[in-house]
């Protein structure tokens, strides 16, 4: 029998190529996290986690407890650290953060920012670093203590949020921060006058690298100018359009010894002419102020360069006489001058005729505008000063009021390319920053004289033991 293939494909089901999802399952996003909690007893792990961490935070006070302080113009406990020996040093309780400036919302703590401080060791540095760790800022100082002391930061030591660098700033420095308070620089005719093309170094090499590292990091850039850009100015009182009537070279003075007569020739800049005319004189230049003056408006324009051609933030503050605790006890300016030696029973130098006029500002009001400034949105450049004008013999008459009414006062001649004026408008930063002075003279001399007392007759008793 053969047997017989039969073909049976048409007899078979077609496929279908339609997909047909699962049921949907309504409740499978509650009962999936549900069901994870519950298995393996991940629920109770996480409820311990929840008790554990609320008895933390209960017990253990805030590590960041912040409150805002109104700003005191003469913080007088401010100084009171410098009344005490350095080894009963107050110990800083590192669980507290102190915040000032802008306001903040409720419930959101103010961020702590890191800034640089260069000269940050000094008469005005010092006093700045002060209120930016009290405020809650990590803080760097650079300081070559070339005019600073380590004594005016001595009582921040071992505070986590301060550090020291020993560093002069006309070499390169790298550092990771968020503001650059330009500050380094002697400020005093003595110190500037010591060393004129290291002066004018720091003012342009320094600055050049202070704004290298503000456009490197992307930090905002104070520069502390001075009212010295006006030079001997033409306008009372100045303000921040005026250009300034400065020296930068003074004359050429020649002294011939031709049967004892000495001729002067001012003014003459063809120096070979004058050398082949007047051969064997002696040279001297007397633009004794010129590395100074034109070191802060050279260090000005850098500042702007960069800001325009780079797109660095900066500041600039045009600062006016300044005085108070930790100045330098022998710098040459006048207030330090007047206050030491009224103090050691000397007599008061006056320069000239004493007409001349200054403005004298209390130190913690300048650190107020130097962080407005900063803190603001207007670059500058701003004067900050007091507008209080004081001719230099009734300053003396504040000074014998103060320390010594039978003070002597004696005459000598005038210092080269010395002022005749020197008073700020201050209409620029009264609009846009709302700073002004708020301490007068006779309000801030005592407390700059109980630093001198306790300086001058301190290291006396230091030197006879």
């Amino acid at each position: 029998m053969a047997s017989e293939l039969i073909y049976r494909g048409h007899e078979s089901q077609p496929l279908s190529d339609e997909y047909s999802p699962k049921p949907h399952k309504p409740w499978l996003s509650v009962t999936r996290p549900i069901r994870y909690l519950l298995l393996e007893q991940r629920l109770i792990f996480v409820l311990v986690g929840i008790a554990i961490a609320t008895i933390f935070f209960t017990v253990v006070p805030s590590s960041r407890t912040s409150y805002t302080r109104e700003y005191d113009p003469v913080p007088i406990p401010y100084f009171e650290h410098e009344s005490t020996q350095w080894s009963h040093r107050p110990k800083y309780d590192y669980r507290l953060a102190v915040h000032s400036g802008g306001k903040v919302p409720l419930g959101i703590k103010r961020k702590g920012l890191r800034i640089v401080v260069t000269g940050g060791a000094g008469f005005v540095g010092s006093h700045l670093v002060d209120r930016l760790i009290a405020r809650g800022d990590s803080v760097i100082v650079v300081d070559n203590f070339f005019t600073g002391r380590k004594e005016n930061v001595m009582h921040h030591f071992g505070n986590p949020r301060f550090d020291l660098i020993r560093h002069d700033v006309v070499e390169p420095l790298l550092l990771e921060v968020d503001q650059i308070y330009h500050l380094a620089c002697p400020a005093s005719p003595v110190h500037y006058k010591f060393n004129p093309v290291k002066t004018i170094k720091t003012n342009v090499v320094g600055t050049l690298n202070m704004l290298g590292l503000a456009k490197r990091v992307g930090a905002r850039f104070l520069l502390t100018s001075t009212s010295e850009v006006y030079g001997d100015p033409l306008q009372h009182p100045q303000k921040e359009t005026y250009w300034g009537n400065v020296n930068p070279i003074g004359g050429y003075h020649f002294f011939l010894p031709l049967s004892h007569l000495v001729v002067i020739v001012s003014g003459d800049r063809n120096l070979a002419t004058l050398h082949s005319l007047l051969s064997g004189s002696q040279r001297r230049i007397s633009g004794v102020r010129s590395c100074y003056d034109e070191g802060k408006r050279t260090a000005e324009t850098l500042t702007m360069d960069y800001h325009r051609g780079a797109g660095v933030e900066v500041r600039i503050a045009r600062i006016f006489n300044t005085y108070g605790p930790r100045m330098c006890l022998d710098d040459g300016r006048v207030v330090s001058n007047f206050v030491a030696q009224a103090l050691r029973k000397e007599p008061l130098t006056v320069y000239g005729d004493g007409k001349q006029t200054r403005s004298f500002q209390y130190v913690s009001d300048l650190v107020e505008g130097l962080i407005r400034l900063m803190e603001g949105e207007h670059v500058g450049p701003f004067n900050l000063g007091n507008p209080g004008e004081f001719t230099m013999l009734e300053l003396a008459k504040v000074v014998q009021e103060t320390i010594d009414p039978d003070a002597k006062i004696e005459y000598r001649p005038n210092t080269e390319d010395d002022p005749h004026k020197r008073k700020p408008d201050i209409s620029r930063a009264k609009e846009l920053l709302g700073w002004e002075p708020k301490v007068d003279l006779h309000k801030g001399l005592p407390l700059m004289v109980s630093d001198f007392r306790q300086r001058i007759f301190g290291d006396h008793k230091e030197a006879s033991s």
